[in-house]
Order: structure tokens, then C-alpha cells, then sequence
């Protein structure tokens, strides 16, 4: 019955739709016409407020996916800077006669290292603790203070502990001839004895005393005068 009935829009020619045969869509685009542009299925959805929410939460997660990965990124290296010292052996670190040496066990010659310069040092043989790390300086003879006793340096070297007598953090970094540690800025000077100069900590970096042995490396004439790391007096 319904297929006699003449349709009462103008025949066209031609494989594409005439824009007067598109019907509104109310979640697609329009033109100034009013009329559907490139209608798509995906358009409905990204026009819901539901869509809006999901896409909103998804960046949060990428952002707190990407600031979780950039701590952690961090954590590493600065927690191989600090080595917060955590004491176990409670016997001396150093003994009279035990060698410095360096991180590949090799022993301290006097010529080592120059006037300025400093190295980390242990003893030999290392007793297997954190708390054997030494701050190894060198001064010329006159820069250091009466504070330093003569017999505690030889050739213008002092040793100090590297264990922060604040927190317990390792003294790693340098100002000038001032020791720094970079987890409270607690400054040290070594050629007033190690005396505190600035940050929290209440107290000196313990003293090594040294002196050279007669083959010409640097060995430990007792042990550290003083408490390591935080707390003592």
C-alpha cells in the first residue's frame, strides 16, 4: 500500500547525503544551520558530564602516578648522600697502630691528598660497622687553631668522625674550608677542632688522633675522642 506514495522531497543525484536529509542530533555539533556536521558515535559520549568526570579522573591518577615516580626517583640518591647512622658494635672503632685506609682498602700515603682537599677513610681492618666512616683533612700546619692538639695531627692532616652529631647523618658536603651536612645544614670547622659554626647540632665531630707510621701511612694513635653520632656529651 505505502509503496505508491511519492515522497515529496526533490530526487538527488549522487552517492552523498544532502544536508537537508540529516536529522538534528542534540549531543552532536551544529552548524549555523542548525543542522548535524560529521555526526560520530563517540561524540555522544564525550558530551555526557559522566564522560567529563572519568576523563578528569584518569588525568588526576596520571598525575599523581607521575609525582609518585619523580619522588621516587629522588629518594635514592639522597638517601645515599645522608646514610643515616644507625650504631650496633659498641667497641672502638679505631685502636693505636690501625692503618686509615681508603673505599678499596687501600692505605693513606703522606702525600695522598693536597693542602685543601679531603677524603673518607676507614680503619683496617674494618670492624663492620656504619660508624667507621672518617672525615680525612688536610690544612697547612699553621691554619689550625689552638683548639687542635699537636698530637693529634701530623703533616697537616686531621681526622674527624663523618657521623653527624645531630641526626646521625653522614658530613658529605663542603663550604669552603667548612664541613656541611646536607641533612640539616649542621657546619663543622675542621681546624678549630671539628666545633659546630652553624646549624643544630650541639656538639663537636669527634677527633681521630693520627700520626705516620714508619713506612710513611697514616695510622691511628687511639680512638675517637668522643661520643659518635647523636646523643653522649
Amino acid at each position: 500500500m505505502g509503496d505508491d506514495a511519492s515522497d515529496p522531497r526533490p530526487a538527488r543525484d549522487g552517492a552523498e547525503d544532502h544536508p537537508d536529509d540529516r536529522e538534528p542530533c542534540d549531543a552532536c555539533p551544529e552548524n549555523d544551520d542548525g543542522l548535524v556536521v560529521d555526526p560520530s558515535i563517540y561524540r555522544p559520549f564525550w558530551k555526557d558530564a559522566r564522560a567529563e568526570l572519568k576523563r578528569r579522573d584518569y588525568a588526576k591518577v596520571l598525575a599523581t602516578v607521575g609525582g609518585i615516580t619523580a619522588v621516587g626517583s629522588l629518594a635514592a640518591p639522597v638517601a645515599g648522600l645522608t646514610q643515616v647512622f644507625d650504631r650496633k658494635y659498641q667497641g672502638p672503632v679505631y685502636e693505636d697502630g690501625i692503618p686509615l685506609v681508603d673505599d678499596a682498602g687501600e692505605r693513606i700515603a703522606e702525600d695522598r691528598i693536597s693542602p685543601g682537599e679531603q677524603l673518607t677513610v676507614f680503619p683496617e681492618p674494618r670492624p663492620g660497622i656504619e660508624d667507621a666512616p672518617t672525615l680525612l683533612v688536610r690544612f697547612e700546619e699553621s691554619a689550625y687553631g689552638e683548639e687542635v692538639r699537636d698530637e693529634y695531627t701530623v703533616g697537616g692532616y686531621a681526622a674527624f668522625s663523618k657521623v653527624c652529631t645531630h641526626a646521625g647523618c653522614m658530613v658529605a658536603d663542603r663550604d669552603g674550608d667548612v664541613l656541611v651536612c646536607p641533612c640539616h645544614s649542621g657546619r663543622f670547622d675542621p681546624v678549630t677542632g671539628g666545633r659546630v659554626v652553624g646549624g643544630p647540632a650541639p656538639r663537636a665531630l669527634p677527633q681521630l688522633p693520627i700520626t705516620l707510621s714508619g713506612d710513611g701511612y697514616l695510622v691511628a694513635t687511639g680512638d675517637f675522642q668522643g661520643p659518635i653520632g647523636p646523643g653522649g656529651e
